[in-house]
């Protein structure tokens, strides 16, 4: 049975949406079947594995409000291994037409839960709040991955985060764990990237993920061309990174293939 892990900070501009990408097709080059759940109106994660949002028919919004079943909605991505759940803008409409709904904060695990089995990894790129959309995705989650900028106001809002996620333990799904801290944009030479970076393993410790995103141009490109980082430059440094960091997932969940 497959893993779901969400990648969630309601802070934007972290990395969320290049983690969901690039970490996706990471464990896809590595050969296990995965699956990107773009839970975000902006369907920044849909244009950049090369689906035009507009040319969608049923995304996660037709799964969580009019009960299509998501198998129907997934599409095959050019990357082996890699397929995708696509968002388009109606996903902004979806939190007021099921404030009325009866477990509301459970759609998204009852759409998902049929995938399981057909995934080895789901990641879930959450949209930069912690609105109904995001509890969503975080009650259907095993687990949740925490991007954090290596910049001033890093720790800002975390707190919050971290409150939200008790919260939905305690009510939603108690199951629901912290993969790790993952700290993005890193850049080698600046005092303020590695005070940041000994601040957040000072505060969280064994939370925090060994491997760290590194600032990368590559990184920045590769969406507008469609394709993960990993299929526009292989040897870069950005690529590698996630590469490693998807690595670092496999041994902590002991799911390394022979």
């Amino acid at each position: 049975m497959g893993k779901i892990i969400s990648i969630a900070n309601q802070k934007g501009g972290v990395g969320k949406t290049t983690t969901a990408i690039n970490l996706s097709a990471s464990l896809a080059a590595l050969e296990y079947k995965t699956l990107i759940v773009d839970a975000d109106p902006q369907a920044n994660s849909t244009s950049g594995v090369g689906i035009n949002p507009r040319d969608v028919e049923n995304s996660i919004y037709e799964c969580m409000v009019d009960n299509v079943p998501a198998l129907d909605c997934v599409v095959k991505t050019e990357i082996d291994y890699l397929y995708l759940l696509p968002s388009h803008i109606d996903l902004v409409g979806a939190e007021i037409e099921m404030v009325n709904i009866e477990g509301r904060e459970e759609k998204m695990r009852a759409a998902l839960l049929p995938l399981k089995d057909e995934f080895d990894f789901i990641i879930i790129d959450c949209s930069p709040s912690l609105g109904l959309i995001t509890i969503n995705a975080l009650t259907a989650s095993d687990s949740v991955i925490i991007p954090v900028q290596c910049e001033y106001f890093a720790l800002e809002g975390l707190g919050k985060l971290l409150n939200t996620i008790k919260i939905i333990q305690t009510r939603l799904n108690i199951n629901l764990e912290i993969e790790g801290i993952l700290l993005t944009m890193y850049d080698v030479r600046l005092r303020l990237s590695n005070q940041v970076v000994e601040e957040v393993n000072n505060h969280f410790k064994q939370m925090v993920f060994e491997n760290l995103i590194p600032r990368n141009i590559k990184l920045s490109e590769s969406p507008s061309f469609g394709i993960p980082a990993i299929a526009f430059d292989a040897e870069s440094k950005g690529a590698i990174s996630y590469l490693n960091l998807a690595k670092e997932i496999l041994i902590k969940n002991n799911t390394v293939k022979a």
